[in-house]
């Protein structure tokens, strides 16, 4: 597992390019997917250290794409921050196994600051839903 590798998966295309700038400007090799089943097509082809997953998508939603994540062997160590618009949701991205629960909107130095925690095992950053502040 390459641990500047990440992948952001979600179905709405403005989000996907953002979230996906802001993450190669910070020099990480970022790969996207639109859907639950490319998201697990790309995990298991790439690797990536960190998941950015939208909770809300067709076909398989992101809670079962983190279910999947993290129940694979092969996948150990791969995190993985849901993301949604439903701050209701919060417990359902626990009980999927999810490291981190962010609620949209959220800041691009929210993003950044997550990336590096994550990535660089600092530990967990600060619970969402805040979408802006420092991690813990």
């Amino acid at each position: 597992m390459t641990s500047r590798r990440v992948l952001v998966v979600d179905d709405e295309p403005y989000i996907l390019r953002s979230l996906s700038y802001v993450l190669r400007r910070e020099g990480l090799e970022v790969h996207e997917a639109r859907t639950g089943r490319e998201a697990l097509e790309k995990v298991r082809a790439h690797r990536p250290g960190l998941v950015f997953l939208d909770a809300m998508m067709p076909e398989v939603s992101g809670f079962e794409v983190c279910q999947e994540i993290k129940a694979d062997p092969s996948l150990a160590g791969t995190r993985v921050v849901i993301l949604t618009a439903r701050g209701q949701d919060q417990d359902r991205g626990r009980a999927a196994g999810a490291d981190l629960y962010l609620t949209k909107p959220f800041s691009p130095v929210r993003i950044v600051e997550i990336a590096r925690d994550l990535l660089e095992e600092k530990g967990s950053p600060s619970p969402g839903p805040a979408p802006r502040g420092p991690s813990a």
